[in-house]
């Protein structure tokens, strides 16, 4: 009976504990390499899309220029006037990562 337990114990296969501990480790820092990875990429796109709408404000209020001889007021005139579908994110809430904003044909960004 002894022979046979030892026997058995000699034929089991399986993990032992410090090679789950060194793939948990591993998972570990390949996951933190990725959560860096993936906040620049983050980033890059916020910038992208404040200088997207810096642009989009600058050709919306030309036109208006063009159509009206004078620069908006700000970027709800050139909103009500049709020149833009919406404004961009303003500073006002502190929610927006950035901010674009114009008074009298002078744009403002923040964040970009």
């Amino acid at each position: 009976m002894k022979q046979r337990l030892h026997t058995l114990r000699r034929n089991d296969s399986g993990f032992t504990l410090v090679e789950l501990l060194v793939v948990v480790l591993i998972l570990g820092v390949l996951s933190g390499v990725v959560v860096f990875a993936v906040s620049n990429f983050n980033n890059q796109g916020v910038e992208a899309a404040c200088k997207a709408d810096v642009k989009n404000v600058e050709i919306a209020d030309e036109a208006y220029v063009a159509k009206n001889s004078g620069h908006a007021a700000d970027t709800k005139a050139l909103v009500d006037a049709g020149y833009l579908r919406e404004a961009p994110p303003a500073a006002v809430g502190g929610s927006a990562k950035y901010a674009v904003t114009m008074t009298n044909g002078v744009i403002t960004s923040v964040g970009c």
